[in-house]
This record gives structure tokens, C-alpha cells and sequence, in this order.
């Protein structure tokens, strides 16, 4: 029967992928040379060589972000905003603990 402890925990193993062969310059060489052809318009476009901007669609996708963005508002003005309403909060708890609870 096996006793447990608590001091010697085993970590999970790790997932470790090592690629048989990888050349990196070899592949931004590549990368380089396809650039360059469609630039000069020898190879077209391929729908898979696009990669969308993804910064910022997740505050045009939400109603209030984007209205609180409109504003000017920021991550600063929320924090400021959230420590002023965890204080009041703070007082009325206490202001009530001590006319009522006391």
C-alpha cells in the first residue's frame, strides 16, 4: 500500500516537440523570395498569405467598449473608477456594521 505525501509532489511531464530537421535561415530565405514575387507580381495573392489584424476588433465587436473608447476613456479611469466604488462600498459596509450590528 503506497502512502501519500504531500512534500514530494511529482510535476506533470512536459510536452517537448523536437523537429527532425529545421533550418530557420533557409525558411526566412524562402518567406523573402515569395514577398519579393508578389510584390513584382509574378506569383498572386493567396487568401492563406493573409493574416488579419486582430488588435483592437475586440473592442469594436462589444457595445460598451467601444462607447467607453469613444469617450477617451481608459485602463487608468476604470481602476480609478473601481477603487473609488470598492471604497464607498467599504464605508456604507461599515457605516451599517455600526449602526445596526453593534
Amino acid at each position: 500500500m503506497a502512502l501519500f505525501s504531500f512534500y514530494n509532489v511529482r510535476k506533470p511531464r512536459q510536452f517537448e516537440h523536437k523537429p527532425i530537421y529545421w533550418d530557420p535561415r533557409r525558411e526566412a530565405l524562402e518567406e523573402r523570395i515569395h514577398k519579393v514575387k508578389r510584390e513584382m507580381g509574378i506569383l498572386p495573392d493567396r487568401p492563406e498569405d493573409y493574416k488579419p489584424s486582430v488588435k483592437g476588433t475586440f473592442i469594436e465587436g462589444t457595445r460598451h467598449l467601444r462607447k467607453s473608447k469613444s469617450k477617451g476613456e481608459d485602463m487608468q479611469n476604470r481602476i480609478y473608477r473601481n477603487m473609488r466604488l470598492l471604497l464607498v462600498l467599504a464605508v456604507l459596509a461599515m457605516l451599517y456594521w455600526y449602526l445596526f450590528l453593534r
